[in-house]
């Protein structure tokens, strides 16, 4: 193995480490933007469902999106475990590694939707059914050689294959499991549930901001021609522009710079580029970012309005970001960055007219309505098997850490409370 071969296993190798970080900023995110008393429960659901999609991946997972089969699916490489190794490219376990990671963070984005209500054998089981049957479907179709590679599909690191698929999936189940208590009143009113510290929430999208030079940057492959600091650089602009943007929408609309919205501007921009940020110039990049920030504020208040509960804003950070992402190669594409490596045509801006645009948009829909109606009929099913996928009106008003694990999240807060209150009756009785 030469040297250059070397150095790209090195760097996808890193990567792949680097996006496996990211589920450290999805917990402080998911953590930090929900209560207290679902703290510990949302860190443990977290860890041990990227253990639950790790091994289905390496199972079946791989094999359905890179595996010999047809236009649809896969059907070979079950059970991978190809330990050779090459004179060029990415060594079989290097290429594994990196993929599964993403298929873990599609799946963490995907169980944004169940926060504060679902029980843990929901997620246990839907960990399962979505790293086999819904994740793999849409990545083959775009990354695998499917139906959608076929037609010059863009997405370099996942705003369709990751984040729209994991948002869908995402709205099945809020759709489903309904709004949190106290969410909305009888007169369609809306309360809000505020997270419990926007510090972790902070260093949540800090994290994630980080793992994103991974998410992108190593989705070049390589580093022999230093096209990841192009991606790098691009990718950063997105994020700066879209935190910047939403709160700048924010104040103007309410008068405040409200800081989670900020927060979910960052993602937003991040979400926005990873479609295109190995197709556009740096200008393009800002002005992508930029539309993402805007575009985050107003969906999250539509979903509101429309009484569809989501604690983290999944839906509008990966989903309806996702989208614009997505569309935005159509649009911005450079000839040198698609059409001349064969990688579906020119922007629309770039003189390659609305064929990449049309293309961008059939995978759009063909994956959305794809990831939603699986997961919808899956948890449906979930639902009248299991008995319900929502914890009780007692468990949820009581906390998931101490109703689903036996213990809290932050034991000497409530452990104290509870010791003032035991105290408090003994004295009434006394």
């Amino acid at each position: 193995m030469d040297a250059v071969v070397l150095m790209d296993n090195l760097w996808v190798a890193v990567g792949a480490i680097l996006v496996f970080f990211m589920i450290g900023g999805f917990i402080l995110l998911e953590a930090g933007s929900t209560r207290m008393k679902n703290a510990g429960h949302i860190a443990g659901k977290t860890i041990f469902t990227a253990g639950i999609g790790t091994l289905v991946f390496w199972a079946v997972g791989y094999g359905f999106i890179y595996g010999d089969g047809n236009a649809f699916i896969g059907l070979s490489n079950f059970f991978y475990g190809d330990a050779s190794t090459v004179e060029e490219g990415l060594t079989p376990a290097v290429d594994f590694s990196f993929q599964v990671m993403f298929a873990i963070v599609s799946l963490t984005i995907a169980f944004g939707g169940f926060a504060e209500r679902a029980k843990l054998s929901v997620y246990v089981i839907f960990a399962v059914l979505f790293s086999a049957l819904v994740y793999p479907v849409v990545a083959h179709w775009i990354w695998g050689g499917g139906w959608l590679a076929e037609h010059g599909k863009q997405d370099f690191a996942g705003s369709t294959v990751v984040h729209l698929t994991g948002a869908m999936a995402a709205l099945a189940a809020t759709i489903i499991l309904k709004p949190r208590i106290g969410k909305y009143n009888k007169n369609g009113s809306s309360n809000n549930i505020a997270g419990h510290n926007q510090v972790f929430t902070a260093l949540g999208v800090l994290i994630l901001w980080v793992g994103w030079f991974g998410f992108n940057g190593a989705s070049t492959f390589g580093v022999a021609d230093g096209f990841l600091g192009f991606v790098i650089l691009n990718t950063q602009l997105a994020a700066a522009a879209g935190a910047i943007a939403a709160m700048f929408t924010a104040w103007m609309l309410t008068g405040k710079a409200d800081v989670p919205t900020t927060l979910n501007g960052a993602l937003a921009g991040l979400v926005a580029i990873t479609a295109s940020c190995g197709f556009v110039e740096p200008w393009a990049a800002v002005l992508i970012g930029l539309i993402g920030g805007i575009m985050v504020v107003f969906s999250m208040k539509f979903f509101d309005k429309a009484k569809i509960d989501d604690p983290i804003a999944a839906l509008s950070v990966h989903g309806t970001v996702g989208v614009w992402g997505t569309l935005s190669n159509g649009l911005f594409a450079v000839p040198a960055l698609s059409t001349d490596i064969g990688w579906g045509q020119a922007g629309l801006f770039y003189g390659g007219g609305f064929t990449q645009l049309g293309v961008q948009a059939l995978g759009v829909v063909a994956s959305g309505i794809y990831a939603f109606v699986v997961a919808f009929v899956l948890l449906k099913i979930m639902d009248k098997v299991m008995g319900g996928l929502r914890v009780s009106e007692e468990e949820e008003i009581m906390g998931l850490d101490i109703s689903e694990h036996g213990s809290y999240g932050y034991p000497e807060q409530f452990e104290a409370s509870k010791t003032v209150k035991d105290d408090s009756t003994q004295a009434n009785l006394s």
